[in-house]
């Protein structure tokens, strides 16, 4: 049974279709692991591919947990066949353009900068770029630049509204990830 304080740090990000069926097939498995699901994808690409990206809750990856995770996840996915025909299984981490779907993880990466698209417009729009400034309750906070603003302003955006978020890829993030550390803030 998980605590009260996971199931607020629960995914706000959801796949749909197939990704979804194999999300909800491989996010028990990880956990058992000791891993937090991050994202899956499924692509045409090289005959069909099936990506879950996967990382420890501290953070990090090795390839060693890699082939873990598909060693434990292959015989789990060929049961219960959740996509028709043959497929390839890549197990990764994130990398240096991250993928956030989980309030701590802008809780984490609080400092850097990311970008974030929403379901619905407000304000007028649905893509915001900016510092991520942390969380407040059930919204990510971030500070952007406003057209006829002279500073930048914070914003609230509701976790519920967040359709996909990722890190901006920085000079400091990529020596961060080569190094397998999280940046400086």
């Amino acid at each position: 049974m998980s605590s009260p304080a996971a199931n607020a740090d629960r995914r706000f990000a959801h796949e749909t279709g197939p990704a979804r069926a194999i999300a909800d097939l491989a996010e028990p498995v990880l956990e058992e692991l000791g891993f937090r699901l991050v994202r899956v994808k499924v692509s045409g690409r090289d005959g069909g591919t099936v990506q879950i990206m996967a990382e420890r809750p501290t953070g990090g990856m090795t390839v060693e947990d890699c082939a873990l995770i598909s060693r434990r996840l292959s015989p789990v996915l060929d049961t219960y066949d959740p996509i028709p025909g043959q497929y390839r299984l890549e197990v990764s981490s994130p990398g240096i353009d991250r993928p956030l779907v989980r309030p701590s993880d802008f809780a984490l990466w609080a400092g850097h900068e990311a970008k974030v698209e929403l379901k619905e417009l407000v304000d007028g729009r649905k893509r915001f770029k900016g510092v991520i400034e942390g969380v407040v309750k059930d919204e990510a906070r971030l500070k952007i630049e406003l057209e006829g603003k002279a500073d930048p302003v914070v914003i609230g955006l509701p976790f519920s509204l967040i359709s996909e978020a990722k890190l901006v890829a920085g000079t400091e993030s990529f020596k961060a990830d080569l190094s397998g550390k999280k940046p400086p803030h």
